[in-house]
């Protein structure tokens, strides 16, 4: 039997879908389960998608304790950026943790979609506390995916969580980036990791006029592509008034932009795990890109090797 005494890296989880959203709670399960280590939750008390890296400023966080099955959690009523720094201020939590995971987000986080993503804000605010960090989604589509899903990306993701760990441990692992990893839809049937770049895919979003918060929170909703559905919405904008005092707009998908090149998006929908370093504002290095080149088909095979 394992002794309890024995020392556990601790991980803290954070995300931007919220502290009770299915991606942060099945990877917390996975965690907790593998009983490998200290598990912490420090996420937003509310869905925070899209608000980038944004911090609370003007007004004091409210956090309050969650009752979360094998860990200390709490939910913060900021942004995942201000999860993460309290998380990480040793005013909740004994100590620092040794990693921050930032996930499982509903829906993939490439391109330039890095840029709003609160998940990738959570990881990228331990990083600029010197933490190491990582940020985790899910390719989510709908009609197709479903909430065990995220229990399978998450255990898919524990060999590199490890991995990272260990490097930690032995003072060896990469100080100048972060890693955002990327989960094929068809994750029962993945392909393996692959180490890519950021590329510059991104959805093309339009304005539509609505009548109503309510209707706008439908748009928001389906995120519909379909050319019939855009017709109907611009019929329906012209009835629409733009001499009353006040105009509700919501957004709508009007199309995409994808590269064909070897980049994160590229090689997710071809069903690898894509594991992407990131750096601050710029590029990462070429020394840690070569890093993660050479570390993570070491990974792959212990992964193989176990099966």
């Amino acid at each position: 039997m394992e002794n309890e005494s024995e020392y556990k890296p601790s991980v803290m989880v954070t995300n931007d879908d919220g502290i009770d959203a299915p991606g942060l709670r099945s990877l917390v399960r996975v965690l907790v389960s593998s009983n490998l280590f200290n598990v912490l939750v420090c996420a937003p008390d509310s869905e925070k998608s899209a608000v980038s890296h944004s911090i609370s400023w003007q007004h004091p966080l409210s956090v309050k304790k969650v009752d979360i099955s094998g860990v200390t959690a709490f939910a913060v009523s900021g942004t995942p950026a201000d999860s993460t720094s309290i998380g990480l201020s040793k005013v909740l939590f004994p100590s620092v943790p040794d990693l921050v995971v930032s996930g499982i987000n509903k829906g993939s986080n490439c391109g330039y979609h890095i840029v709003y993503s609160g998940t990738v804000a959570g990881a990228r605010e331990a990083f600029f506390n010197g933490v190491p960090s990582v940020s985790l989604s899910y390719d989510w589509i709908g009609g197709k995916s479903k909430v065990d899903d995220f229990v399978l990306a998450a255990e898919a993701c524990m060999p590199i969580i490890t991995a990272i760990l260990a490097e930690i441990k032995n003072n060896t692992y990469p100080q100048n980036c972060f890693l955002n990893i990327d989960v094929p839809t068809d994750v029962a049937n993945r392909k393996g990791y692959r180490l890519t770049k950021q590329g510059r895919s991104i959805f093309k979003m339009g304005w539509r006029q609505v009548v109503s918060e309510s209707q706008g929170r439908k748009m928001l909703s389906t995120m519909t592509m379909d050319s019939s559905a855009s017709r109907e919405a611009c019929v329906e904008e012209s009835t629409l008034s733009t001499q009353q005092e006040h105009l509700l707009f919501d957004r709508e998908v009007r199309g995409s932009q994808v590269d064909d090149a070897d980049d994160d998006y590229y090689f997710l929908q071809q069903g690898y795990i894509t594991v992407t370093p990131l750096g601050d504002l710029s590029p990462p290095l070429m020394d840690d890109v070569e890093f993660f080149n050479g570390w993570l088909p070491g990974v792959y095979e212990r992964v193989t090797s176990s099966d």
